[in-house]
């Protein structure tokens, strides 16, 4: 039963194929070659197919379009077969073949593939072998089309040029196997030369065909992995003679003039494809000198090139992408002993028809047609084959029991074979993934090197990165320049890169420079001023220290509290010294000693004067009770103690909850500040206020004073004293805040240095003048004049006063009870009549001039009501 649905099968089979041949073999031609087993070639000798259409609507299809160099390719298929049959490889066993020529196209493939089949349709021993493998077809197109119907038959079919990876698909062609690497390696090399070359903007010609398609789509999917971008893709039918060939090479030429920007193109062309567009292209200036990238098909096609009117300079560059190269000395010795008499190779018409044409310089037209790749790619495809029939007939007659295509087939998967002294094998997809050659076409008299750019927008230098522009390939793209503080280093960078910490850079750069670190310098002029006025200060505080202990004992100092004076120049020169600390590279510990220096000198400073400012108010202008109060609480250290823990306990706060320390931040210059923060503002707000406080109760008490005898009015510097430190110190505040550069210290220094010699001056620099410019000033005569001339004043304020009826608040005394010329003389005889009663811990180094007009009149029984303007000192 089962041998009957076999035979039933192979029935149908042979009448599908008989009603196939019959559409017109007949006119088709053959080359054979008797042996024990008979290898199948297709080769297309004619690359094209004549279409005529008859009156009946029958068609006429001639093969035209001669193709030299794929005789040869099927003179390699002979060559290797009789080689192998004259060094008996195989034994006793012969290698016959029998060549078809597939005419380039599809349709005349299947009409002439039952040749190889017809063997098969035949049970008697006594016909023909069985054709067991075929050898082709060179395009995929065909090779497809092809291995389908053989695969009916199980009979393999070893390509050496048809490249598409559907081919690899073991499912839907099992039979079809190939000796050249398929189009996926061919694609992922071309983009390889793109993206070394820089090229990013290129243009692909195609061909309408399962080769062209699938190729055009690996090479769009490795180009786009790196950035390039098809201008344009152009695809032609690929039938030679179809009717919309003319019209479609017009559009291909005009696209190819109007991108002049694109200096690459890729063509995935046939050979006659590109010798058409050439013809037309190099009639236009703008279709010359750009840069090819051949595909296998045509990179070896010299003939596409009218030599006599072009030069390949005309062209430009052509790099062509090549399988694998054979050796080609056996060819060429081969075709050198090639008989050229047409008559002894009737058995091959291809050859027979050449040698006619050409006669004596057959040979020589033959070998300039030998393609390296050919040669390669055929004699191992003949080797495998070769090779699988030798692994099956080690153990069996071949000879009387034949050998069938599934058989063959199983072994060519398993075979391994070697050419050149290389092993080779077919993967399980039945590719042998060879590398392949680059090669460049080259004119003996012209050079074609040279710099070759094709790109849709120039390259963007480094510093400039890459931006997108909106409905644009990606590859169209625009140059901006990198922002500051980025940068990039390469051609065409895809984005800036940040620069590294301490490293800045311009807009645009392309590299990142150190910054140079800033701050207030010991060099830099405004620091050597104000360290000169500290250090001036400082000294001119040494000097008034040293006029005082000179002058110790006498009335101006005396009248200046010394020893509160003394601490004052000490705390002026510790203001003076912590303005140092303002300057040259900030330090943690520099950061918070200037501030609590400066704070606790400076509230010592202000302390001191505040005590000078009670002493004096407390000897002339309180009423006697309101005094007495005032004289026990009166303790000057104890008050300065006071004053100098509230400070000490801001400060404190201050350090242990968020103490200064360095920070840094960029300026607009690119240079990294570093400076002092003081980082708990509040704190540092408290310190200036505290002192502030401290100053406006000096300054209220002081002015409290200012009418007070000149000898003793203290109080009058005092208030211009704390007026300047108001003024400075207002005026710091918004400078201060507003001032973000180095020079932020200076302010500071500035503001202190006013505040520190408004004292120095106002305090002492008057007393140092009487000293050493007026000495006649400096005596208690002079003092007790002032005096005397102060109470006159005051005296006769009380005369008027009391005319109007209006009691003087200052000095109210009954001086009604006084007989006038008393009061006279006693404040005439002051001078002569008066001792000196010095106390060193009385404000005044004199008695009080008023003492006997007070006794006298109190001699009188008359009541003094209030002496408030009188010093306490001498009121006993």
């Amino acid at each position: 039963m089962d041998s009957w649905r076999k035979m039933k099968h192979s029935f149908s089979f042979c009448i599908f194929f008989v009603v196939l041949s019959h559409h017109g073999t007949k006119s088709f031609e053959q080359a054979t070659a008797e042996g024990d087993i008979i290898i199948g070639g297709l080769f297309p000798i004619h690359e094209s197919v004549n279409v005529t259409v008859n009156y009946d609507g029958s068609e006429n299809q001639i093969c035209d379009r001669f193709s030299t160099a794929n005789l040869v390719q099927s003179l390699i298929m002979v060559q290797a077969l009789e080689e192998i049959n004259q060094k008996q490889e195989l034994g006793n066993l012969t290698l016959g073949y029998l060549i078809l020529d597939s005419c380039g196209d599809v349709t005349t493939s299947l009409r002439i593939i039952p040749s190889f089949m017809r063997g098969n349709c035949n049970t008697s021993a006594q016909q023909s072998s069985p054709v067991l493998a075929v050898i082709g077809g060179y395009y995929s197109e065909i090779a497809i089309a092809v291995t389908r119907l053989l695969n009916l038959e199980y009979i393999p079919e070893i390509s050496y040029g048809a490249t598409s990876g559907l081919l690899s698909d073991k499912t839907r062609f099992p039979s079809f196997m190939r000796t050249v690497p398929q189009d996926d390696h061919q694609a992922h090399a071309i983009s390889e030369i793109l993206d070394d070359n820089g090229w990013t903007w290129v243009g692909v010609l195609t061909t309408d065909s399962e080769y062209g398609r699938y190729i055009t789509e690996r090479l769009w999917y490795y180009t786009n992995q790196k950035g390039i971008c098809f201008a344009f893709t152009s695809v032609l039918p690929d039938d030679l003679n179809d009717y919309s060939m003319k019209k479609s090479i017009e559009s291909t030429v005009k696209t190819i003039t109007d991108n002049e920007n694109v200096s690459v193109i890729v063509s995935f062309a046939k050979p006659d494809h590109m010798m058409y567009i050439f013809q037309k292209l190099l009639n236009d200036p703008q279709g010359t000198r750009r840069v090819w990238l051949a595909s296998d098909i045509w990179s070896q096609s010299p003939e596409i090139l009218n030599t006599k009117k072009h030069t390949l300079s005309d062209i430009g560059t052509i790099i062509g992408i090549t399988f694998k190269s054979g050796n080609t000395t056996k060819l060429e010795r081969y075709l050198d002993d090639l008989d050229e008499n047409p008559n002894h190779h009737k058995n091959n018409p291809f050859l027979s028809t050449f040698l006619k044409q050409h006669g004596l310089t057959s040979s020589e037209k033959l070998k300039t047609m030998i393609y390296p790749f050919a040669v390669f790619s055929i004699e191992l495809a003949v080797k495998a084959i070769a090779q699988a029939v030798e692994d099956l007939c080690t153990d069996r007659d071949c000879k009387t029991k034949r050998l069938s295509p599934l058989e063959l087939r199983g072994a060519l998967r398993k075979a391994k074979f070697h050419m050149d002294g290389k092993n080779y094998s077919f993967d399980p997809h039945g590719d042998l993934n060879d590398e392949y050659d680059i090669i460049l076409w080259k004119q003996t008299s012209e050079s074609l090197d040279g710099n070759v750019t094709s790109r849709c927008t120039d390259s963007c230098q480094p510093g400039y990165s890459k931006t997108s522009v909106s409905g644009q390939p990606r590859c169209c793209y625009q140059c901006e320049p990198c922002a500051e503080n980025y940068f990039s280093n390469t051609t065409d960078s895809e984005k800036c890169n940040p620069c590294e910490k301490n490293y800045y850079s311009l807009k645009g750069s392309s590299t990142c420079l150190p910054r140079k670190i800033d701050f207030l310098k010991w060099g830099d002029i405004y620091l050597i001023v104000l360290l000169s006025f500290t250090s001036l200060g400082a000294v001119l505080t040494i000097v008034v220290g040293i006029i005082f202990l000179a002058h110790w004992n006498t009335p101006v100092v005396r009248s200046s509290v010394g020893p509160i004076s003394i601490i004052l120049l000490l705390s002026l020169m510790i203001t003076f010294t912590s303005v140092i600390l303002f300057g040259g590279p900030p330090n943690s510990y520099q950061c918070q000693a200037r501030q609590v220096v400066f704070g606790l000198s400076f509230t010592l400073c202000v302390s001191c004067i505040m005590v000078k400012s009670f002493k004096i108010v407390l000897a002339f202008e309180f009423d006697p009770d309101t005094q007495n109060v005032l004289k026990k609480l009166y303790k000057p250290y104890l008050i300065i103690a006071v004053c100098m823990a509230g400070q000490v306990v801001i400060v404190t706060t201050w350090l242990v909850h968020s103490p200064p320390s360095t920070d840094s931040e960029i300026t607009k210059d690119n240079m990294k500040l570093i400076f002092c923060s003081e980082k708990l503002i509040p704190a540092f707000g408290a310190m200036l206020a505290y002192i502030g406080l401290l100053a406006l109760i000096c300054f209220g008490v002081a002015f409290k004073g200012r009418k007070l005898p000149d000898s003793y009015n203290d109080a009058k510097f005092i208030t211009f004293a704390m007026l300047i430190y108001f003024i400075s110190w207002i005026i710091f505040g918004p400078v201060y805040v507003n001032v973000t550069d180095k020079y932020i210290p200076a302010v500071e220094m500035v503001v202190i240095l006013i505040s520190a010699y408004g004292i120095l001056f106002c305090q002492f620099f008057t007393k140092c003048y009487i000293i050493l410019c007026k000495k006649e000033a400096n005596t208690e005569k002079a003092f007790r004049r002032e005096i005397r001339n102060y109470s006159m004043d005051r005296k006769g304020s009380e005369d008027e006063l009391s005319s109007k009826g209006i009691e003087n608040p200052t000095l109210s005394l009954s001086l009604e009870s006084f007989p006038n010329s008393q009061c006279s003389d006693s404040i005439t005889d002051w001078g002569s009549t008066s001792q000196p009663s010095v106390s060193s811990n009385s404000l005044f180094p004199v008695s009080n001039p008023q003492q006997n007009i007070l006794q006298d009149n109190l001699k009188s029984s008359k009541t003094l009501k209030r002496v408030s303007s009188l010093p306490p000192s001498l009121i006993k």
